[in-house]
């Protein structure tokens, strides 16, 4: 039997508040984090972020596809670092475009890692929560 999936907004909206919170708190001397810390949560909440968005847009979606798209999503970010246009720079330089599309640092494997991290908690997470829906039904 195929359990039908409707994700509730609350629970995923709690974790992009927090990560737009903790991502850029990481990277601040506002609280002092070992700097191994520092340098990748910032990277791993970004793909938390993305994983949970797509959870609110995609509510019927299996976990296994918004992961996939996840990934894909996050990984072709990671590759558009590559390209250098001055156009896709100037909106690197931009508060908002840097962080979606990274500060233009270039291609980092280590953000690869990170990503990988952020979308696997949200999908241990996303399966928690779709466990505990289907426990109530």
């Amino acid at each position: 039997m195929k359990l039908r999936i409707k994700r509730p907004i609350l629970p995923y909206s709690i974790v992009i508040i927090l990560t737009l919170v903790l991502g850029p708190l990481s990277r601040t001397s506002i609280i002092e984090f070992p700097k191994f810390i520092s340098a990748y949560t910032g990277d791993t909440m970004w793909a938390l972020f993305v994983f949970a968005g797509l959870c609110i847009i995609f509510r019927n979606l299996q976990t296994w596809k918004i992961t996939s798209i996840a990934l894909i999503f996050s990984f072709l970010i990671e590759l558009s670092q590559f390209y250098h246009a001055p156009w896709i720079d100037s909106i690197r330089q931009t508060k908002i475009g840097g962080l979606i599309f990274g500060f233009g640092f270039g291609f980092m494997f280590s953000d690869l890692i990170c990503y990988i991290i952020g979308i696997t908690v949200g999908a241990l997470f996303d399966q928690y929560i779709i466990r505990d829906l289907n426990n109530e039904t």
